[in-house]
């Protein structure tokens, strides 16, 4: 996924299906900077993890 993309889904008020590593996952910031974005399982929101934006598939 592109930063923009991931940006927009972080904004957006409609859950998108996202997911890290096969795991439906939410996002709640992204850094440009960094190329990171920092999301939580949507299983365990106490899971809190900075990953990759580049390893964020939408679908």
């Amino acid at each position: 996924m592109n930063k923009q993309r991931a940006q927009e889904i972080s904004e957006s008020p409609v859950m998108a299906n996202v997911t890290y590593e096969g795991m439906p996952v939410y996002i709640q910031h992204v850094d440009h900077e960094q190329e990171t974005a920092r999301v939580y399982p949507l299983a365990n929101r106490e899971e809190e993890m900075e990953v990759s934006v580049e390893a964020l598939t939408e679908g």
